[in-house]
């Protein structure tokens, strides 16, 4: 074989080596956009948040005026919340150490949830203030509110007893 024929068949790999590596990534990421399409389809859409749906049910004209009077209590109950988690690490640290006292930790416990009922408290009666301020509607839309929410992000559920029943 003559040295242009050599030339010319490696010239002829190289393209068809290139040619068979662009089909391959080709491929391959035209599988995984395929994949990833399947999965979305599959997967469960998120939810808005519970509060975000009572808001959603809130007449449009009081909707702000709710959202800022809500983080303006959320701001003014903070210092609060943080006390009662800084006692509660404190607790922990000390429950954990060489050191521990059992009084000072129930005391710091204690403390805690002081600072944590006072904290939900000043949310409540803000909350409270705030649906005095609205109409019926969007009062009984956000009135749901005022359900407690645990740890496990479950609201209280269970139906409020007329005042007749609570006295018998």
């Amino acid at each position: 074989m003559s040295t242009r024929v050599l030339k010319i068949a490696l010239a002829a790999s190289v393209a068809l080596n290139l040619f068979a590596i662009a089909a391959g990534v080709t491929t391959v990421v035209a599988q995984a956009r395929e994949e990833q399409r399947i999965e979305a389809q599959h997967r469960i859409p998120r939810e808005r948040s519970p509060f975000h749906a009572v808001l959603a049910r809130l007449d449009p004209e009081v909707r702000q005026q709710v959202k800022s009077a809500l983080k303006a209590s959320a701001l003014a109950a903070r210092p609060d919340f943080d006390e009662a988690r800084a006692k509660r690490r404190e607790a922990v640290a000390l429950a954990a150490s060489d050191g521990f006292d059992a009084d000072r930790v129930v005391a710091l416990l204690t403390e805690s949830r002081t600072a944590e009922l006072r904290g939900r408290a000043r949310l409540e009666a803000d909350a409270v203030q705030l649906l005095a301020t609205l109409e019926p509607a969007d009062r009984a839309a956000l009135s749901e509110i005022l359900n407690r929410r645990g740890r496990n992000g479950v609201r209280d559920q269970r139906p409020a007893q007329p005042q007749a029943e609570k006295a018998g």
